[in-house]
C-alpha cells in the first residue's frame, strides 16, 4: 500500500472464523440454559423470603459452617459467595486468557472497540452512581462499583426468552465485552474491596498456586492433585483478606491455553478442556446457588418499595444499569468509528448496538457480590439488592423491545448464513470470497 494511500477501514461486530464462531455458539448454549437456572433460582428466593416461612430462608442462609482458626467458620450464605463463586470467578479467568492468547482480543485492532466499550460501560455507570449519592456521605459512596457490572448470563437468557436471531457477531462482541467487564470487576474487587491486608497469609498463598501453575503447564490433569492445591490457594487467599474469588482467577490464568503438541494432549489445550468441564457446573450450580442465597431480600410490600427507592443507593443503581451501561457502551462504540478507521459492519444497523448495550445493563452475579462486600448486612445492601433487580429488569424489558423489533430481519439472515451449497459442512458465509462465487 502506497503510504499516500489512507489504509482500510476496519468492520466492528465484523464475522470470526469458523472455530470462533462455533466455539462461542456453544459457550452462548451453555451460559444461557445458566441464566434460566439464575432467573429460577432468583424468583424461589424472592418468594420464599417473601413468604410466611421466611424466616426458614434467613435461617438457612445464615446457618454457619467451618473451621473457625482458619477464618472459614461462613454462613452458608458466605461459603455460596466466597467459595461457589470462586468457581465462576476461575472460568472467567481461563476465558480472559484464552480470548488475550488465541481470542478476539488477541488483535489490537480487533480487539480496541470492546475494550473502550466496556470501560465506557463501566466509567459512566460509576460516574452516575457517585453523582446520585454526593450528598449523602462516604457510607453510600462504598456501593460505586455496584451497577458496573454486567451479568452475561442473564443477558443471554433473556435472548433465549424473547427468541431473538441476533447476528453471532453481535453475540460475539457482547460476549467479549463481558469477558472484559470481568477483568475490570476482579480488579474493582482486589483493589477496592480487601480488607485488613494478612501479608503471610498471601505469600503462603503463592506456595500452592506455584505447585499448581508448575503441574497444569506440565499438562497434568489428575484432579486428585490440582483439587488440593487449588483448595489451598483459595484458603490462603481467603485469610489473607483479598476476596477468596480473585484465587479462581489466579489459577484460571495458571493454565496454559495452547496445546504443547505431546501425545495424548488435547488439540485445543488444557484451559479450554477445564472450561469444559467445569463450566456447566459454573453456569448450572454454583451461580444458581449463589443468587438463590444473595437475591432473598424481605420487599416488604408497596411500603417497602418505596423505602427502598428512597434510598439513593437504590435509585442510583438503577439509573446507572439502565442509562449509564447504555450510553457508556452505545456512546463509545459510536465515537470509536466516527473518529477511527472503524465502521460498523454493513449487515448491521446502530439499531442493533443500542439493543445490545441496554442488555448490558442486565448486571447481576457480581453487582450483588459487590453490594455485599459494600454495605454487610445493612439495610443499604437490601435497598442495593431490589435496584439491582429493578434495573436489570427494566434493562432487559428495554431490549427486548428494540431487539424484538429485528427479530424477523434476524431470522432471514440466520437462514442466508446456514446455507451450504457445497456440502461441505461449513456454512458458505466462512468460505473464502473466491470460494463463494
Amino acid at each position: 500500500m502506497s503510504p499516500h494511500q489512507p489504509s482500510p477501514r476496519r468492520s466492528v461486530f465484523s464475522r470470526a472464523s469458523f472455530p470462533e464462531y462455533q466455539r462461542v455458539l456453544a459457550i452462548l448454549r451453555t451460559e444461557t440454559v445458566g441464566g434460566a437456572l439464575l432467573l429460577f433460582a432468583t424468583v424461589a428466593a424472592l418468594v420464599w423470603a417473601n413468604s410466611p416461612w421466611a424466616s426458614g430462608y434467613f435461617a438457612l442462609r445464615d446457618i454457619k459452617l467451618g473451621y473457625e482458626p482458619w477464618h472459614l467458620e461462613l454462613s452458608v450464605g458466605h461459603w455460596a459467595s466466597d467459595g461457589l463463586l470462586a468457581v465462576f470467578f476461575f472460568i472467567a479467568g481461563l476465558e480472559l486468557k484464552r480470548e488475550f492468547v488465541s481470542g478476539e482480543l488477541r488483535n489490537p485492532a480487533k480487539a480496541v472497540v470492546p475494550v473502550a466499550a466496556a470501560v465506557g460501560g463501566v466509567a459512566l455507570p460509576a460516574i452516575i452512581y457517585v453523582l446520585f449519592n454526593l450528598g449523602s456521605g462516604a457510607e453510600t459512596l462504598k456501593g460505586w462499583a455496584i451497577p458496573t457490572a454486567t451479568d452475561i448470563a442473564f443477558a443471554l437468557a433473556v435472548l433465549a426468552v424473547i427468541n431473538t436471531h441476533l447476528p453471532a457477531a453481535l453475540r460475539t462482541f457482547l460476549l467479549t465485552l463481558a469477558v472484559v467487564d470481568d477483568l475490570i470487576a476482579i480488579g474493582i474487587i482486589a483493589f477496592f474491596y480487601s480488607t485488613g491486608l494478612e501479608p503471610l497469609m498471601l505469600l503462603a498463598a503463592l506456595v500452592p498456586l506455584a505447585l499448581f501453575t508448575f503441574l497444569v503447564q506440565k499438562r497434568i490433569r489428575s484432579w486428585y492433585l490440582l483439587l488440593p492445591l487449588a483448595a489451598a490457594t483459595w484458603a490462603f487467599v481467603h485469610a489473607s483478606g483479598i476476596h477468596a474469588t480473585v484465587a479462581g482467577v489466579l489459577l484460571g490464568f495458571a493454565v496454559p491455553v495452547l496445546s504443547a503438541g505431546k501425545k495424548g494432549e488435547p488439540e485445543n489445550g488444557l484451559a479450554e478442556s477445564f472450561e469444559h468441564r467445569l463450566r456447566p457446573f459454573s453456569a448450572g450450580v454454583a451461580v444458581p446457588v449463589f443468587a438463590f442465597f444473595s437475591a432473598g431480600v424481605a420487599l416488604g410490600g408497596a411500603e417497602g418499595l418505596a423505602s427502598a427507592f428512597s434510598d439513593p443507593v437504590a435509585v442510583g443503581i438503577v439509573a446507572a444499569l439502565v442509562v449509564g451501561k447504555t450510553v457508556g457502551i452505545f456512546g463509545t462504540t459510536f465515537v470509536l468509528t466516527k473518529s477511527t478507521r472503524a465502521s460498523l459492519d454493513s449487515s448491521l444497523s446502530w439499531i442493533d448496538v443500542a439493543g445490545l448495550a441496554l442488555l448490558a445493563g442486565v448486571g447481576f452475579t457480581v453487582s450483588l457480590l459487590i453490594a455485599e462486600l459494600s454495605f454487610g448486612a445493612s439495610a443499604h445492601n437490601d435497598h442495593a439488592k431490589v435496584a439491582i433487580l429493578a434495573g436489570s429488569l427494566t434493562a432487559a424489558l428495554l431490549a427486548a423491545v428494540v431487539l424484538r423489533a429485528r427479530n424477523r430481519h434476524y431470522r432471514l439472515v440466520e437462514l442466508e448464513e446456514q446455507r451450504d451449497d457445497d456440502g461441505d459442512g461449513v456454512p458458505d458465509v466462512f468460505a473464502a470470497p473466491e470460494e463463494r462465487r
